[in-house]
């Protein structure tokens, strides 16, 4: 079964809402968002169309929703299922009722049983969902997608399936970090850096199953330390990419231990266990006994964004695998992103990096072009796309409050706050929505946005001008996660929008235009996400992507925001500006 609505089932369902199952406009503006449904309304005129019927809400509702639009435990949501249980027969109702109540409950009138059949918890794709969907004669992929639908906490690894060839710098990288490991063994400590693209990622993994192919054979684990849980998912599938490709004669066995993922102790057999730091720290804490075990037959650490390894988090794993394994350790490799200018990734900061491992800085050998500027030999050399800035001035003037001045020191970043106060934005949303609407059908364009209410309603507006749009948040399960990142690169999307999930380990080198609704002051983040589109030609990527900034004059901000540090990635770059001045508070 498909994992969206088609645009007959979203027409379907729309005209069974309205028209069928009479739901108010009142109950569709609360299930969409009253200010939202308003904003949308008004910036839809604007753009031309004719004011939002209830039908309109209802299809816009649907568009955002999709298969989720039954989905959860809010008070409107079960006042929608409550209201169309309302309109089914009695025999439909106590049908419903014996085949799903809970407990013996001694309730005997259907008009009692809608209420605790519309509260009764909702599981995605699973029998009561189905049934309810059925009953109400809405298509079936309203039932909602299987959460089981998720990819496994272990998988074994069957052999070869032979990746693209390396480049030559990074056979070379990979030839160097062997022969540290050779050389030094469990005392081997290196830093590994390359440009953002640049496949640190790729290196490693070939590195490091070469060095362990063997252990693995003796019950010992690769530790792969990640920050988020699409960079976990890039790095098992590298790992799972070459092992097929080494035509090793076993399986491997890799372990998924992040988002709250258990391993059972009597399923450890070796192998490769992808982590965040995050929950490493917390089950060092709790001392997890999986943990223990990987701990004292662990074979090497990778940690990837290694710039965040200055950190308590890591000391405390360290110091536990110290008292495990014996001061020698095992060989511990970090991967950065190759310095470049002040600030982040600058070269003080790597000689810190590589002070705090008492490490073997590895780096790329291709002379003095590369020396003096590796960004731009990368872009000459097509392994990086040319990036080309547009800095899109808004006009609008913001001031920080005192309450926001003090969350961004705590947050060392613009705050949340701040930014729900820009995606309520109206004047701001219009002029977001008209410059993208400018770029030309088929562009793949990465938005990022304010809040995950944001890259939604963004997504519903593109939607309902025509323009293919998904959003994706921490929320969307795997599975349409999965999916909408896979229609977006097979360019059936024009318009991926998200919030803080599509910025690091996150794999579409046709990306041609990144949309940055959201201001940062963090370089880290802004070169992640910027880093999304700067695949070149050589890469699998484009030859050229745009990085639109949508720019508002913030005060009281202090330091400038991250793209005012960044002129060393452009290759190209102007400004535009809306017509006239607007004022928002």
């Amino acid at each position: 079964m498909h994992i969206f609505p088609t645009d007959d089932e979203i027409e379907r369902a729309a005209d069974l809402l309205v028209n069928t199952y009479k739901v108010s406009s009142q109950l569709l503006a609360r299930l969409f968002g009253a200010e939202q449904r308003n904003q949308a309304n008004s910036i839809l005129q604007s753009l031309g169309a004719a004011r939002l019927m209830p039908l309109d809400v209802a299809r816009l509702l649907i568009q955002r929703d999709g298969p989720a639009l039954f989905t959860g435990s809010q008070a409107d949501t079960r006042n929608l299922r409550l209201h169309l249980l309302e309109r089914l027969s009695d025999d439909t109702v106590q049908s419903l009722y014996s085949r799903h109540s809970l407990q013996k409950t001694g309730i005997s009138l259907p008009s009692r049983m809608r209420k605790p059949l519309a509260e009764k918890r909702w599981h995605s794709g699973k029998n009561w969902a189905r049934d309810f969907t059925d009953a109400i004669g809405f298509p079936p992929i309203f039932a909602g997608i299987d959460r089981g639908m998720k990819v496994p906490t272990i998988q074994d690894v069957p052999p070869r399936q032979p990746p693209p060839k390396l480049a030559d710098f990074q056979e070379s990288l990979k030839k160097r970090m062997c022969e540290v490991l050779e050389r030094d063994g469990v005392k081997t400590r290196c830093v590994v850096t390359l440009p953002t693209g640049g496949g640190k990622t790729r290196v490693a993994v070939e590195a490091f199953i070469d060095w362990m192919q063997p252990r693995f054979a003796e019950g010992k684990y690769l530790i792969w330390i990640a920050q988020s849980e699409e960079l976990c998912e890039q790095a098992i599938a590298c790992i799972e990419q070459m092992w097929r490709e080494r035509e090793f004669k076993g399986s491997l066995r890799i372990y998924r231990f992040f988002g709250g993922r258990n391993i059972p102790p009597d399923e450890l057999r070796g192998g490769a266990v992808v982590s965040s730091i995050q929950q490493l720290h917390n089950r060092i804490k709790s001392k997890d006994e999986a943990l223990e075990l990987i701990l004292g037959k662990a074979g090497a650490i990778i940690i990837d964004e290694a710039h965040r390894a200055v950190s308590p988090m890591y000391d405390a794993l360290l110091d536990r695998a110290k008292e495990i394994c014996g001061p020698d350790l095992f060989p511990i490799c970090g991967l950065t992103a190759t310095p470049g200018r002040a600030g982040l990734n600058s070269t003080d900061e790597t000689v810190k990096l590589v002070g705090r491992f008492e490490a073997y800085l590895i780096k790329p050998d291709l002379g003095q072009e590369y020396e003096k500027n590796p960004l731009q030999y990368f872009r000459e050399h097509e392994f990086l796309a040319r990036a080309r800035h547009v800095l899109y001035r808004s006009g609008i003037e913001y001031t920080l409050t005192d309450e926001e001045l003090g969350e961004m020191q705590r947050e060392e970043d613009l705050p949340s706050g701040f930014l729900r106060r820009l995606a309520a934005d109206k004047k701001r949303n219009l002029m977001i929505v008209r410059r993208l609407l400018n770029l030309p059908q088929g562009t793949p364009t990465l938005i990022y946005a304010c809040t995950v209410e944001h890259a939604y309603f963004l997504s519903v507006i593109l939607t309902a001008q025509g323009r293919k749009a998904g959003a994706v948040s921490a929320d969307t399960p795997v599975t349409l996660r999965r999916a909408l990142i896979h229609d977006f690169k097979d360019r059936k999307l024009d318009f991926l929008c998200n919030y803080g999930v599509l910025t690091t380990g996150f794999d579409a080198p046709k990306t041609e235009c990144i949309a940055l609704c959201r201001p940062t002051k963090s370089e880290l983040l802004y070169e992640q996400i910027i880093g999304r589109g700067l695949r070149g030609p050589k890469f699998g990527g484009t030859s050229e992507c745009t990085i639109i900034d949508f720019a508002d004059n913030i005060r009281r901000l202090g330091t400038p925001l991250a793209y005012a540090r960044f002129n060393d990635f452009w290759t190209e770059e102007h400004e535009e500006q809306t017509e006239g001045a607007l004022a928002s508070g």
